[in-house]
């Protein structure tokens, strides 16, 4: 097996190596074919009715200003100068434009918010202060990641929100998702939609969407080198490259990393390569072709009992050690995206192909082969109907594929004895509109919904332990509706009701011994219906968010735990989660040290999250709170920012109040403060760098939890969290 590893690994690398000269000699050619696209001005007829209203200037996230550079290069993903702009992929202006027309809770994180002060090793770097997520690795790039109260039940992996990179999903046909393919120094932004508000990627699940967006050759900055290490024999190598010539541009970048792990038995490393490559057909009519290739392994050290967590947090479980517990993943992914720009609409659509090797010793041998397929296309029409400006979108997704699904007893790690084997096949189209009426040149009224048609099918091969055949379909529609207020040029607020379908996975069911056998094929849909209102802006020394939301739940997705680390999947009855996402950015002296044009600030920014999640009347549970999430989760930091790009200060991730990790509400985990620190260098040119300290207190703590229904003082549900820990690196950029 890491023989295969390696070879993918050199392979890998091999490629990169071969793409990067042909990249950066089509940087050094000049531009001559075609002149510059302006991507943001449309024709003249429609750019009064169309641009105005849109308020390029409100930003989302506080989190977007936090090293704002003191020198005035080309802002993170803006075109390169006197380079013509892409179409297929927007700038982070051009994104935050689009996403400020979402009457919901929406959030864009750009690269320079994490990818040059921080190691930027797992998704919770990316996520840390985008309100109502909470992220929290458990070993590796495993990451317990929730969005409003998703995915709470899952005790492995993801399921709730859907990922995507460059609009191309992630996650598998049936369902779940993955971190081991994030890497996080590829992207130059990230776009979170929360709930309800993910509806224009086809998404219909409590927790959204998360977008994931890799640059072109037409970025500023194209070429780039960097160095990361730190504790745990953590270390990375990342470079990339690109350029244009002409109608073409390319971008490809390469990372390799592996670290020894806080616990035993947590040794990983990974190799990973992301490009792409786009010919512009005229300044309104492009195409763009995308590789992503991964190669994991990582051993998984487990989920042990409280008193372990906390007294002996290095420590492995038993269980991970005598099977030698690993999850290791090669993936390619292939995938192209067309956009054309006609008067006043604009058409993208595309197709994509995944093929994907599990190989996962944990309580049996799993080894899972997937091949997953599908295409997208979107309209998007903004024009002015009888003076009033209109903005009609459109679309159609289809994700398809199989699992060729293997079981073996663990031995040692190695295969054994067939247990189980099974062809899975899912299929999911979703049809979306949405329209949003300006009835006012600051107003809009937004109606939308979306039809979901699935279909789960499953062939058992195994027949010894009886027949697991089945097969389900579900059709599913799920409207939604809001208002859109730009109150001024800087401050907007919003307002929605949207109703979302979760589907289940195939690896929702199990059996085994002490497990109780639901078959798939009884699991019902999760269906909920989410209230929202709330507020955002920004300010030259002020951006805010304040989103309070309820979701009312039917036959939420819950499980049944065993010993064994298996979860089978009942419905509840009805749930709730409700909460309130609160984001704030704020200079709170300016012009301490230096009083110049442009003054030394102190920066503070904060991401404070309030979960109300518990069981409705429920025949067993009562109103007891659901299990899994803290109930208070605060992230903040204050930073001394000078205009010469350093920056200095601590940080603080607080989680006031213990929470329930069973639906019994009979086990707890521990409140916990970790305190930070951190200093840097970057001024927006070409070379940064940064030291940052974590835990520096070096607390003991549980940074997440599984989940059951009854648990006991020694049930093993709980993450260690990660000792003191100090990492540094540096970054060039040109």
């Amino acid at each position: 097996m890491l023989s295969v590893s390696k070879r993918l690994r050199r392979t890998l690398l091999a490629s990169a190596a071969t793409l990067i000269p042909s990249v950066v000699s089509a940087q050094s050619a000049p531009f001559t074919s075609l002149p510059a696209v302006t991507v943001d001005a449309p024709a003249q007829p429609r750019t009064a009715a169309a641009r105005k209203p849109r308020q390029t200037q409100i930003a989302p996230n506080a989190r977007t200003a936090h090293t704002a550079p003191s020198a005035t290069p080309a802002p993170v993903g803006a075109q390169a100068p006197n380079v013509p702009g892409a179409l297929t992929v927007l700038t982070a202006q051009q994104a935050l434009r689009d996403i400020q027309q979402t009457p919901g809770g929406v959030a864009l994180v750009t690269a320079d918010a994490w990818r040059t002060s921080t190691p930027s090793n797992t998704i919770k770097d990316i996520l840390d202060y985008v309100p109502g997520v909470f992220a929290q690795p458990k070993w590796g790039d495993d990451t317990r990641l929730s969005i409003r109260g998703s995915s709470l039940s899952r005790n492995f992996h993801l399921r709730g929100v859907q990922l995507y990179m460059d609009g191309i999903p992630i996650n598998t046909a049936d369902g779940y998702g993955d971190f081991q393919e994030i890497d996080p120094t590829a992207y130059k932004y990230v776009e979170v939609f929360k709930g309800g508000n993910a509806l224009r990627f086809g998404a219909n699940s409590l927790g959204g969407a998360i977008n994931f967006v890799t640059p072109t050759g037409r970025d500023p900055f194209p070429n780039g080198a960097s160095v990361d290490m730190g504790a745990f024999g953590f270390r990375r190598l990342q470079a990339n490259t690109g350029g244009a010539n002409g109608p073409w541009d390319g971008f490809i970048t390469a990372s390799t990393q592996s670290a020894d792990g806080f616990r035993d038995h947590s040794y990983g490393e990974a190799t990973r390569v992301s490009g792409n490559v786009g010919y512009q057909f005229s300044p309104d009519f492009e195409t763009r072709f995308y590789l992503n290739a991964n190669s994991v392994r990582q051993r998984i050290p487990g989920s042990v009992s409280k008193d372990s967590a906390l007294n002996s947090p290095t420590t492995a479980a038993a269980s991970n050690l005598t099977g030698d517990q690993q999850r290791n993943i090669d993936t390619v992914r292939l995938a192209n995206k067309t956009t054309i720009r006609l008067d006043n609409t604009t058409i993208d659509f595309g197709v994509f192909g995944v093929d994907r090797h599990l190989m996962h010793p944990i309580f049996q041998y799993l080894d899972y082969s997937y091949q997953d397929y599908g295409g997208f296309a979107k309209v998007t029409d903004d024009r002015t109907i009888g003076g009033y400006r209109n903005v009609f979108v459109a679309g159609v997704n289809v994700i398809n594929g199989r699992i060729d699904n293997n079981q073996y007893v663990n031995v040692g790690g190695q295969k054994g004895a067939l247990t189980s084997s099974s062809i899975d096949r899912s299929k999911n189209t979703s049809v979306y509109a949405e329209n949003s009426f300006y009835v006012l040149p600051s107003v809009a009224l937004i109606g939308g919904t979306q039809f979901l048609y699935a279909t789960r099918n499953r062939q058992d091969r195994f027949l010894s332990d009886g027949d697991q055949s089945g097969a389900t379909e579900f059709n599913l529609w799920s409207p939604k509706g809001g208002v859109l207020w730009n109150i001024d040029p800087t401050w907007q607020a919003y307002a929605n009701i949207s109703r979302s379908a979760e589907v289940p996975s195939f690896g929702e069911s199990s059996n085994g011994p002490g497990i109780p056998t639901i078959p798939f094929t009884s699991i019902r849909p999760q269906r909920a219906t989410t209230y929202e209102i709330g507020t955002r802006g920004r300010r030259p020394d002020l951006t805010w968010e304040l989103t309070g939301y309820r979701a009312n739940i039917t036959d939420e997705l819950q499980c049944i735990y065993s010993a064994f680390g298996n979860c089978n999947v009942t419905n509840a009855d009805r749930t709730i989660h409700q909460g309130i996402e609160a984001g704030l950015g704020i200079a709170v002296f300016k012009g301490m040290f230096d009083a110049g044009p442009q003054p030394d600030k102190l920066w503070l920014n904060m991401a404070y999250t309030f979960n109300d999640f518990r069981f409705d009347n429920d025949a067993t549970f009562g109103n007891n709170l659901l299990p899994g999430a803290p109930r208070h989760y605060l992230r903040a930091e204050l930073l001394y920012k000078h205009a010469n790009g350093f920056y200095l200060g601590p940080n603080l991730e607080w989680v006031p109040e213990s929470y329930y990790v069973d639906s019994a509400n009979t086990l707890k985990t521990e409140p916990y403060a970790l305190l930070g620190l951190k200093a840097g260098v970057d001024n927006g040119g070409t070379y940064s760098g940064y030291i940052e300290a974590r835990n520096v207190l070096d607390t003991r703590y549980i940074a997440s939890a599984s989940i059951l229904n009854q648990a006991t003082a020694t049930s093993p549900l709980f993450e260690p969290g990660t000792g003191r820990a100090i990492y540094a690196g540096v970054k060039a950029r040109w």
